[in-house]
């Protein structure tokens, strides 16, 4: 449960937070120190979460819900993290784009698997779950831009 929340996590939080934060500031510095944010504050803030949430079912041993924090914890750091590599490496505008394809392909390869161990359709998983991540974009960009076009 762990990862596969941390990981969804990571990948939609950190795009909307990036695609909003180009949109409404241009700015390296805050796009950097969104995704660090993310990696950190978020991630304690997820595992905390998914432990609370454990420990409130009264159905889990306290190894297993230790365990959902930690993998909660480590893979929304790692996934968010790995989008600070583009900014750093491209223009800004560029560096969005390809974080958008990374996550998207990150997002559609762990809902193949997903969709492979439910017997589901594929497509159909995929399809659902990158949907919600481009409705996600789409709304944080406009919100970035109407910010922007605020101050």
């Amino acid at each position: 449960m762990g990862i596969s929340f941390g990981l969804t996590s990571g990948i939609i939080t950190t795009l909307g937070l990036m695609v909003g934060l180009e949109s409404g500031t241009h700015s390296r510095i805050a796009v950097l120190s969104g995704i660090l944010t993310i990696a950190i504050a978020d991630a304690f803030s997820d595992a905390l979460g998914i432990h609370v949430s454990e420990e409130s079912e009264n159905r889990h041993p306290a190894k297993e819900i230790w365990q959902s924090t930690l993998f909660t914890f480590l893979s929304k750091l790692v996934v968010a993290s790995s989008f600070i590599l583009p900014v750093l490496l491209f223009r800004l505008p560029v560096a969005v784009m390809v974080a958008v394809i990374w996550g998207f392909s990150l997002l559609a390869g762990f809902s193949y698997l997903i969709a492979r161990a439910e017997r589901a359709k594929p497509w159909a998983v995929i399809g659902e779950h990158l949907l919600i991540a481009a409705a996600v974009i789409a709304t944080t960009y406009g919100l970035g831009y109407l910010i922007q076009g605020i101050s």
